[in-house]
């Protein structure tokens, strides 16, 4: 099993930055790609970011890219999302998860551990 959780979430005003991090724990070397997603009240989960393990390919939702940047930190089994430019359409729960794929993934189904979400919150 591998455990993952989110840190960093809070509420901000429109403009600033958020930076998530999310640490795992575990089994760890059985796991590769890492991805973030958010979910906002009434929506679906939707993607936000991925990163793949040992070259740090990246992939972005269209409506972040630009503003959020993915990194890991593969010694620490820690993955951040650094958040600028936050808007209130921002506002959602975070999710880290982690993938036994070794290529960047985008889909939900693709990931095998799910972090406990973290609330962010862009005020106006």
């Amino acid at each position: 099993q591998v455990q993952l959780v989110e840190s960093g979430g809070g509420l901000v005003q429109a403009g600033a930055s958020l930076r998530l991090s999310c640490a795992a724990s575990g089994r760890t070397f059985s796991t590769n790609t890492m991805g973030w997603f958010r979910q906002a009240p009434g929506k679906e989960r939707e993607f936000v970011a991925t990163i793949t393990k040992n070259i740090g390919l990246t992939a972005y939702a269209d409506s972040v890219k630009g503003r959020f940047t993915v990194t890991r930190d593969n010694a620490k089994n820690t993955v951040y999302l650094q958040m600028n430019n936050l808007k209130p359409e921002d506002t959602a729960v975070y999710y880290c998860a982690a993938s036994r794929a070794s290529t960047l993934a985008r889909v939900r189904d693709l990931y095998d551990y799910w972090g406990q979400g973290i609330q962010v919150t862009v005020s106006p």
